[in-house]
């Protein structure tokens, strides 16, 4: 099992959960707070020491429960909603996507690493520089990553195929 289908499983991601994801705000609620979160939570440990485990575990509460923080939305045309029905359709269909969305898709994350990497070394070494820029250079990637799932989503429909969870007509 890949490492995306492991996170989904983890986040308990239903229909119902899909769908109230679906929402814009919970989507760029998501895009904008969850690492910044994690990384504020992460580095106060210097103020809190081991007390820091109350704010990460709030922050990978956060994280869990923000798809399911919002109302399913009324239509589904907005970008983000569109992104994370990308999402879902490339999650449950990967094999079945264009070559090139999924390469994208591969060169997105890989491209999120280096960031990631000055970030976790910022938090490490207690360098708040590092770990702000690395956690800037780690979600820049997203949200081309996004763009791309609507994209596969926009492809997905055009060729008349359903989307996991939802109704051709809601559509």
């Amino acid at each position: 099992m890949d490492l995306m289908k492991r996170a989904e499983r983890m986040m308990s991601m239903d229909d119902r959960t899909w769908r109230r994801h679906c929402n814009p705000w919970s989507g760029w609620t998501r895009m904008l707070t969850a690492l910044p979160l994690l990384v504020l939570a992460v580095w106060s440990r210097v103020w809190l020491g081991w007390g820091a485990l109350i704010p990460i575990f709030l922050a990978l509460a956060w994280i869990w429960w923000n798809p399911r923080a919002f109302r399913e939305p009324k239509r589904f045309d907005a970008w983000m909603s569109r992104g994370v029905l990308g999402e879902r359709v490339y999650l449950e269909h990967r094999s079945e996507i264009a070559a090139h969305h999924r390469r994208a898709a591969l060169v997105l994350a890989l491209l999120s690493l280096p960031g990631a990497l000055v970030m976790i070394w910022g938090l490490i070494a207690l360098w708040w520089e590092g770990a702000v820029f690395g956690a800037i250079l780690a979600g820049l990637p997203k949200i081309w990553f996004v763009d791309r799932m609507v994209w596969i989503f926009e492809d997905w429909r055009r060729e008349g195929r359903d989307v996991p969870g939802m109704n051709a007509h809601e559509l």
